[in-house]
């Protein structure tokens, strides 16, 4: 035993290091909308000149780099400079397209503000291999124009997306800011039973991703970038990937969608790394991430998702999973923090269902919250769950099992503390851990001081699959650690 939870002591430099850092890090933009942004012309800090006409044989002197700048370089190409005007940014991209792709050196500290879409698109769809890369760039809808999502990935295209931030996206009328706000739960349910049937293949909506929308087939990579304030009325809020997409060093804040992943959605691979995912909010879930979509809205398969060194907090969602949701996909999250999250339903830092593979590994999940089950991690519907060296500590749920609800499901904790969470419904129990017809198996790891209001506090289970080895500790939860459960685990006493 002594191995084991001496064993947990880092977990505590993880809290320190991680979860501490992210709750001093809020935005103080949350309240702001995309109806605040500035209705001005593309502008620039040095006062350079915008949107001069010029001849067709003008435009393709300047982005063929026959007389334009070749400064900067990316992938081997010589970077073309594009001047602070949006409509020079969509005759770059035009011509990137059109000649193979290309690298674009977007002008220093300048707002591009889209004005004008096509086919729900401000800038062209990316066919090729496209990067820009900026230097404190904008690139914004314009206040009081028409919804429409900035930027869209083709099948075959790449884009490559450097120091920029995309804001103002929006691809549904009448949204703003928190239009995805959590209602108020009527039940504490888990999500709603599977169906037995496999999800829609899937397909891009014409309103997912309103930052940007990867479709099947396409790719792209996003370096030290921002997503905010952008509002979908699909999946979404700022990215929904189809394809392939990785997000490194990148903020994504104060988004929403209608459907799910308010920040971000995926059905295909996504990639998280060193990035923050802050502040963003879905109706149906995943108010962080939606790896997949639930079957409130149109229920889509999950795809692949790695999450690697980075911070979810302070999302939210009126359906499940506030930081995190899985459908039906694989979840795998590694030295990284989810915090401070909010699900109305169920799962207010994770959930994962309906067949979902989901793997923590060093991930500090505190701080979040729930009216239903499972303030802390939801693992539910023949779902499996493998989480090492972590710890599930002061979540709340209105329901019961506030730090791990487990329902016809597999879990394994491995060298983890579940420790301080809070069951506070007039008829809840469970504090710590709840196990319905599922299998959870503790090794090396600590359930301790969880409360709830009726017992027992610690570990409740309605069948015998709750195994605890001769390394792993229940003591110190109220009422009980494991009396009053229809069936007490062996090694549990009090």
């Amino acid at each position: 035993m002594a191995a084991g939870v001496a064993g947990l002591t880092g977990i505590v430099g993880l809290a320190a290091l991680g979860g501490v850092a992210a709750r001093q890090q809020r935005s103080t933009d949350q309240d702001r909308t995309s109806d605040k942004q500035s209705a001005a012309a593309p502008r620039q800090d040095s006062g350079g000149p915008a949107g001069k006409d010029r001849s067709e044989g003008d435009r393709d002197a300047e982005w063929s780099g026959r007389d334009g700048p070749q400064e900067q370089r990316d992938g081997g190409k010589p970077a073309k400079r594009v001047p602070c005007d949006s409509d020079k940014l969509i005759e770059a991209i035009t011509y990137a397209n059109a000649n193979h792709g290309g690298a674009l050196e977007l002008a220093r500290a300048c707002t591009y503000e889209l004005t004008r879409s096509e086919h729900g698109n401000g800038l062209p769809v990316i066919k090729q291999a496209v990067t820009l890369i900026g230097r404190d760039t904008r690139i914004t809808r314009a206040a009081n124009v028409a919804p429409f999502r900035i930027f869209n990935v083709g099948r075959n295209g790449h884009l490559t997306l450097k120091d920029v931030t995309v804001r103002g996206g929006q691809t549904w009328p009448d949204l703003i800011a928190g239009r995805a706000t959590p209602k108020t739960a009527t039940g504490r349910a888990a999500p709603k039973t599977a169906t037995g049937r496999a999800a829609p293949k899937a397909a891009t909506g014409p309103h997912d991703g309103a930052g940007l929308l990867v479709q099947r087939g396409g790719r792209a990579d996003i370096e030290r970038s921002e997503f905010s304030i952008n509002h979908s009325g699909g999946n979404g809020g700022a990215v929904a990937n189809f394809g392939t997409i990785r997000l490194a060093h990148t903020l994504v804040e104060g988004n929403s969608a209608a459907g799910a992943g308010g920040g971000v959605f995926n059905a295909g691979v996504l990639r998280v790394e060193d990035a923050r995912i802050a502040a963003n909010s879905a109706q149906f879930g995943g108010g962080g991430i939606g790896n997949g979509a639930p079957q409130d809205g149109t229920r889509v398969s999950g795809g692949t998702t790695w999450v690697w060194r980075s911070t979810i907090s302070h999302n939210r969602t009126a359906g499940v999973g506030g930081g995190i949701l899985d459908v039906e996909g694989t979840t795998t999250v590694r030295q990284s923090q989810v915090t401070d999250n909010n699900a109305s339903e169920s799962g207010g830092g994770i959930i994962a269902y309906n067949g979902t593979k989901l793997a923590l590994e060093r991930v500090l999940v505190a701080g979040n919250s729930t009216d239903g089950d499972a303030g802390g991690v939801a693992v539910s519907f023949e779902s499996s769950a493998v989480i090492e060296h972590s710890a599930i500590k002061e979540n709340v749920a209105g329901g019961s099992g506030a730090g791990l609800n487990v329902s016809l499901s597999d879990v394994v904790l491995r060298d983890t503390e579940v420790v301080a969470n809070q069951a506070v419904g007039h008829d809840s129990a469970g504090g710590g851990i709840v196990n319905d017809l599922g299998r959870v198996r503790l090794e090396r790891s600590k359930v301790a001081h969880n409360v709830s209001v009726l017992p027992p506090g610690g570990i409740s289970t309605n069948n015998g699959g709750v195994t605890i080895d001769r390394a792993s500790a229940v003591t110190g939860n109220r009422p009980t650690n494991c009396t009053g459960s229809l069936v007490i685990p062996n090694r549990c006493f009090g």
